[in-house]
């Protein structure tokens, strides 16, 4: 009965301590944050903003001050070798499935703080939390 009590308690332990850990920070250490976030993080840490994009999407629209790389470009693994991996990084694109993938990609590179904006530009286009340029 001692044994089963011990499991029991140890397994409760357990539980309540992996529910503790930050829901949005993936397995392998990339953030998912919001608008409100991203704006902070914009204000209290020197990071790159980077729009993973095409051009002609960045074109169309963008939040001030990103840089565009685009994700889909055959250069794409040589243009983020000119980044220094030890400055954080804000990755967007316009629903998030791309930045991810992005994320992924840079991470595996050697970056070493990566952050994507969940729901990508679209989620956030009409946000006061974020300035977009026309």
């Amino acid at each position: 009965m001692n044994k089963v009590f011990v499991i029991c308690c140890l397994f409760l332990t357990l539980s309540v301590s992996t529910s503790c850990l930050d829901a949005n920070l993936s397995d392998d250490g990339i953030k998912l944050i919001t608008a409100a976030e991203m704006k902070s993080i914009l204000e209290l840490e020197n990071v790159k903003l980077i729009d993973v994009r095409t051009p002609k999407e960045y074109k169309e629209d963008h939040i001030f001050s990103a840089q565009n790389i685009d994700f889909m470009s055959p250069t794409f693994d040589e243009d983020i070798t000119k980044l220094d991996k030890n400055e954080p990084v804000i990755l967007y694109c316009k629903s998030g499935r791309r930045s991810a993938k992005c994320a992924k990609k840079m991470k595996k590179a050697g970056f070493k703080k990566i952050y994507d904006l969940e729901g990508g530009i679209s989620k956030w286009r009409h946000s006061d939390e974020i300035e977009i340029e026309q």
